[in-house]
C-alpha cells in the first residue's frame, strides 16, 4: 500500500496542506540534515534556508530516525557536489544548470552564481512546496514534473553555453533502463554536458532499503554501480572524469574526531570507500 504524509507548510499570509508519497517525502531527509548541520558551530555546509523552511513545516521529523551519521554524509555529498559545480560555473561563463529531483534543496542560492541560467526539477508536489520558498527569476527557474517523463526536457534551452546536470540522491531510486533513457534524451536536447551524480554501490543499494529512514518513506533503492567506467559501455558517448570519496573530504575542521577516525579506516578498504561517492561525467552529444 502507498504511504502518503499531509504536510502543513506555513506561510507568512497562508496555511498550505499537501500529501506527499514514498520518495517524494525522502526529499525531507537531506533537508533536516541540512537544516541541523547549519545549527553547529563550525558547519561541513552553511545553509540558512534549510533552517528557515524546517521552521514552516509542520511535520514529526524526529520520527524519521536519521543517524548522525547519515546527516554528516549528506552535508559532505552537497559541499562536494557544490564546490564542483561553483568551479564548473567560474570555468564557463553564461552556463546552463539543470538540478534534477532537486527537492528542497537552496544549491542555487548557496553558490551565489549570477550569470547561470538555472533549472530546478521536481515533481509537481515538490515543486508545489518550493514556490513557497523560492522566487522565479529571469535567471531561475522551476519545473514541476517527474524526471522520467519526457516532455519537460523541452523547456531546457538550446544554447551554445556549457550544460552541467545535477542529480543529488536521484538515480539510485531510478531503475537502470530509465538512467539511461534520461542521458539519451538529455543528448538530444542539449548535445555536450557534464553530468554530476552520487552512486551506490551495489551492495549498498542492496542494503539501503534497510535503512530505518527509507523504510519509514517506504521509498525503494533500485540502482547501484560497482565500476563506474561500466557507463561507457552504454553507448551514449558517456566517459568518465573523476570519481570522489566521501571519505576524501578534507573539511577536517569540521569533522569530530569518531568521523575522522572513521574516513581514515573507510579510505584503506575499497568496499567502504566506493559504498556511496560522486561520480562526474562527460557526454558527448555527437
Amino acid at each position: 500500500m502507498e504511504r502518503k504524509v499531509k504536510l502543513t507548510v506555513w506561510g507568512e499570509i497562508s496555511v498550505n496542506k499537501i500529501v506527499l508519497t514514498e520518495e517524494k517525502e525522502t526529499l525531507l531527509i537531506p533537508l533536516l540534515g541540512k537544516a541541523r548541520e547549519n545549527e553547529k558551530q563550525n558547519p561541513i555546509l552553511i545553509d540558512k534556508k534549510s533552517s528557515e523552511i524546517v521552521k514552516q513545516i509542520d511535520y514529526d521529523f524526529e520520527s524519521l530516525k536519521i543517524p548522525e551519521k547519515t546527516n554528516i554524509l549528506m552535508c559532505i555529498r552537497a559541499k562536494l557536489m557544490d564546490n564542483y559545480v561553483t568551479s564548473f560555473l567560474s570555468d564557463n561563463e553564461n552556463s546552463i544548470a539543470l538540478h534534477l529531483g532537486c527537492g528542497l534543496d537552496s544549491r542555487y542560492i548557496r553558490i551565489k552564481n549570477n550569470n547561470v541560467n538555472w533549472f530546478d526539477l521536481d515533481y509537481k508536489e515538490v515543486i508545489g512546496i518550493r514556490q513557497h520558498f523560492f522566487n522565479e527569476t529571469d535567471k531561475y527557474h522551476m519545473i514541476a514534473s517527474s524526471v522520467t517523463e519526457p516532455e519537460w526536457i523541452k523547456i531546457i534551452p538550446q544554447e551554445k553555453g556549457h550544460y552541467i546536470i545535477i542529480a543529488e540522491g536521484l538515480f539510485m531510486y531510478l531503475k537502470e533502463n530509465e538512467i539511461k533513457e534520461l542521458i539519451s534524451r538529455l543528448k538530444d536536447r542539449i548535445g555536450n554536458y557534464t553530468l554530476i551524480f552520487d552512486a551506490y554501490s551495489k551492495l549498498t543499494a542492496k542494503n539501503a532499503n534497510n535503512h530505518p529512514s527509507l523504510k519509514k518513506t517506504g521509498a525503494r533503492i533500485n540502482w547501484g554501480i560497482d565500476d563506474p567506467a561500466e557507463l561507457a559501455n552504454w553507448g551514449l558517448g558517456i566517459q568518465l572524469i573523476d570519481e570522489v570519496y566521501f571519505t576524501d573530504y578534507e573539511g577536517n575542521n569540521t569533522l569530530n574526531t569518531s568521523t575522522k577516525i572513521m574516513f581514515k579506516i573507510a579510505n584503506m578498504l575499497s568496499i567502504a570507500k566506493k559504498a556511496h561517492r560522486l561520480l562526474i561525467y562527460k557526454i558527448d552529444g555527437k
